[in-house]
């Protein structure tokens, strides 16, 4: 039976764990010059119809790297740009490839190419959520702290879909998770409930930043107008304004606190020069572990 990966809700700890362990175990293998080829012969999909650097290019190079074949479909330039419906295009790109990775706006619509491919799904962002983003997050947060269990998280901005695969992870690993967001700017209230549901007790939503950070282990950040909200950027600098990652929000967590930020940054606003580049930031090896974490799930899904 087929597995998908649309939302963090699809694991369960132990899928989480096994994950990051792997991972983990991928990331040492490729430092020491080991390789691995384990889907040699297979093909990985790649249907976009948003832009991407890092998650494109380390799902390319995770699929090169195990011995596959990676396969970039832009969405404009296929046959659903004249309207076929999502259903024949994943009924036959099913019989052609052994899975797929979606970068889309609706989550609908990847439902729907997961409903009727009869290969793995992986969500590779939509605007409701950004899972395999926050698997390699997680995986982040245990290279750095040996663990995630007893740490507090902090969330510092909007409450987007980075945000919202956050609240599934807390559901998931329980978690204790702090979202410091702008009244208008808080989770979608769905994706809480279907989170405490799960099990998400220790997942709180404040409005002040400088409460959140209070003895934060892992201080994350993201950008404060996403893809789709260009045209509100000019409101959002001034709702967001107080919510700027910076030396003084840095400090008033935990003298070890990490700094976390999926990347592309607009320095100077949601996060500082500074802490960007400072010693607390973990950024580039977060963004790194996307390769790795990647390797993982695509071993999982079509390796076998």
């Amino acid at each position: 039976m087929k597995k998908d990966i649309l939302t963090l809700l699809d694991l369960d700890k132990k899928d989480v764990d096994m994950l990051i362990r792997r991972a983990l175990e991928l990331k040492k293998d490729r430092s020491q010059g080991a390789s691995e080829r384990p889907l040699l012969g297979k093909t990985l999909g790649l249907i976009f119809d948003k832009p991407s650097t890092r998650t494109r290019i380390s799902f390319e190079a995770a699929m090169v790297q195990l011995g596959g074949t990676p396969i970039f479909i832009s969405a404009k330039d296929s046959q659903m740009a004249r309207n076929e419906p999502v259903r024949d295009t994943a009924r036959v790109l099913s019989r052609y490839l052994d899975g797929l990775a979606i970068r889309t706006f609706s989550d609908d619509r990847i439902r729907e190419f997961a409903d009727y491919s009869t290969i793995p799904v992986i969500n590779a962002l939509t605007d409701l959520y950004h899972p395999i983003q926050v698997l390699s997050d997680v995986m982040t947060v245990v290279e750095a702290k040996g663990g995630y269990q007893d740490l507090r998280i902090v969330w510092v901005g909007d409450g987007n879909n980075v945000a919202h695969s956050w609240i599934n992870a807390a559901a998931v690993l329980d978690l204790e998770l702090i979202l410091a967001c702008p009244e208008g700017y808080q989770p979608d209230a769905a994706v809480l409930d279907r989170a405490v549901q799960k099990g998400g007790g220790k997942i709180r939503v404040v409005q002040d930043p400088a409460v959140a950070v209070r003895q934060a282990d892992v201080l994350y950040t993201d950008v404060w107008a996403s893809m789709g909200q260009e045209e509100q950027q000019t409101e959002r600098v001034d709702v967001f304004s107080a919510y700027q990652v910076n030396r003084a929000l840095v400090d008033a967590g935990a003298e070890d606190v990490i700094v976390m930020h999926c990347l592309p940054a607009h320095r100077g606003e949601e996060i500082s020069e500074e802490v960007l580049e400072g010693e607390r930031s973990v950024v580039w090896d977060q963004s790194e572990n996307k390769l790795h974490m990647h390797k993982a799930v695509l071993e999982w899904l079509i390796g076998k």
